[in-house]
C-alpha cells in the first residue's frame, strides 16, 4: 500500500512510529527532561491561543510559499536538527534532507549526526542549514565550518539551550546513553564550550563563518534583543523540545514579545511542540517567518523512513491550506496578529 493511502492523519504517523521502533528509542525521541513539564506545556500552550477568523474573502486558492533568509520555501516548516536519527531509521539525517527537499523545505543538519556533512549534501535536493554544537576549541569550529561551507549548506545555527545535558528520565530508567553515539563528524570527547558561551563567542562566529548566523534556544525576549544586536541573522526559539530544562517557557508564549524585541533587526523562527497545521498558523500570525519540526519529523522517519517525512509534510501542509482558508488567509503573507487572541481558557 502506498504510504499517501495508508497514512491519512497526522496521529497515524505517530501511532505507526511507536509500533514500530525499539521502546528505548521511542522513549528517546518523544521524551524530556525531568517531570516532562516543559514538553508537556510546549503542546498546552498551543491552545491558549483562538483564531478570529474573517470570512468572504477569497481563498479559493490559498498560497503557502515564503522565504528564510532568503531561501525559499514551499512551506513554512523546515525540519529540525535531531541527533541519533539513524535509530529511528538507518537512512538518518539523509532521509530527512531528501524528503525535505522533496517538498520544497529545508532540512537542518546536527553536529550529533551519523552521516557527513558531504553525504547529507549529496542526497539533499534542497537547501540545508548546519546546528553546531560547540564540542571544541575555536580551532576545531573553524575546521568544521569550513567543511560545512565546502558541503553548501547555506546557513550555521549556534545552538545555545545546552550548556548542561539534561536529565532524561525515560532514558535513564533504560540505562540508554544517548550522548556518546557514534558521529560522522569525529567530535572530541566531553561537551568542549558549550557551557562556557557567551555573546563573544557569537561574535567570534559571525566574523569566522560567511554563512548567515542563527543563533538557537533563545527562551527570553530580552535575549532576542541582543542576539539582533549581535547581528544575527535569524533567532530561533527554542526550548530544545523540553529535552534539557524543565519548566521553561513554551516558544509559542514568547513568540510575539521576542518579535518586537528584534524590531525586524532578524528573522524569528520556532519550534517546540508543533504538531498541527494550525499550531503553524498561530506561529505565523504571532509572527514567526516559519516554524521547525522535531518530533512530528522524526514519527514520520520511524514510520516509513523518508516516504513517512513527506507524508508528515503534507499533512501539515493540507491541514495549514485548510486553517487559512477558513480564517481568510490567502497567503502566507497575509497572515498577522490580528488573526489570534489569547483564549479566555486553556484548553
Amino acid at each position: 500500500m502506498a504510504v499517501t493511502a495508508e497514512f491519512l492523519t497526522l496521529p497515524e504517523l505517530r501511532r505507526a512510529a511507536r509500533a514500530k521502533l525499539a521502546p528505548a528509542v521511542w522513549d528517546y525521541v518523544a521524551g524530556g527532561a525531568d517531570s516532562e513539564a516543559t514538553l508537556r506545556n510546549n503542546r498546552r500552550a498551543m491552545s491558549r491561543y483562538v483564531f478570529r477568523p474573517r470570512v468572504l474573502r477569497d481563498v479559493s486558492r490559498v498560497d503557502l510559499r515564503t522565504t528564510f533568509l532568503g531561501m525559499p520555501l514551499a512551506l513554512p516548516i523546515m525540519t529540525a536538527p535531531m541527533g541519533s536519527l539513524e535509530q529511528v531509521h538507518p537512512d538518518g539525517d539523509l532521509a530527512m534532507a531528501r524528503a525535505a527537499g522533496r517538498m520544497g523545505t529545508i532540512h537542518w543538519l546536527t553536529t550529533q549526526t551519523a552521516s557527513t556533512p558531504e553525504a547529507v549534501s549529496a542526497a539533499a535536493s534542497g537547501p540545508l542549514v548546519f546546528q553546531l554544537y560547540f564540542r571544541g576549541d575555536y580551532a576545531w569550529a573553524e575546521a568544521l565550518i569550513r567543511r560545512v561551507e565546502a558541503a553548501g549548506f547555506r546557513a550555521l545555527a549556534l545552538t545555545v539551550d545546552n550548556a548542561a545535558y539534561g536529565r532524561r528520565e525515560r532514558d535513564i530508567v533504560r540505562r540508554r546513553e544517548s550522548r556518546n553515539h557514534p558521529t560522522g563528524l569525529g567530535l572530541p570527547p566531553g561537551r568542549g564550550r558549550m557551557g562556557a558561551l557567551t555573546w563573544a563567542d557569537v561574535d567570534w562566529l559571525r566574523a569566522t563563518t560567511r554563512l548567515p548566523l542563527i543563533v538557537k534556544g533563545i527562551q527570553d525576549p530580552e535575549d532576542a534583543r541582543l542576539a539582533a544586536e549581535h547581528g544575527v541573522a535569524a533567532v530561533h526559539l527554542s526550548n530544545h523540545g523540553g529535552r534539557n530544562l524543565d519548566y521553561s517557557p513554551a516558544p509559542i508564549d514568547i513568540l510575539a514579545d521576542s518579535v518586537a524585541a528584534v524590531a525586524g533587526r532578524a528573522e524569528v523562527i520556532v519550534d517546540g511542540g508543533f504538531q498541527r497545521g494550525t499550531d503553524v498558523l498561530k506561529a505565523l500570525a504571532l509572527g514567526a517567518r516559519a516554524v521547525v519540526i522535531g518530533k512530528a519529523a522524526a514519527w514520520g522517519l520511524g514510520a516509513a523512513g523518508e516516504e513517512g517525512v513527506v507524508r508528515t509534510l503534507e499533512l501539515l501542509a493540507l491541514e495549514l491550506c485548510i486553517a487559512m482558508a477558513n480564517t481568510g488567509q490567502a497567503r502566507v503573507a497575509d497572515v498577522g496578529p490580528a488573526l489570534v487572541q489569547r483564549a479566555c481558557r486553556a484548553g
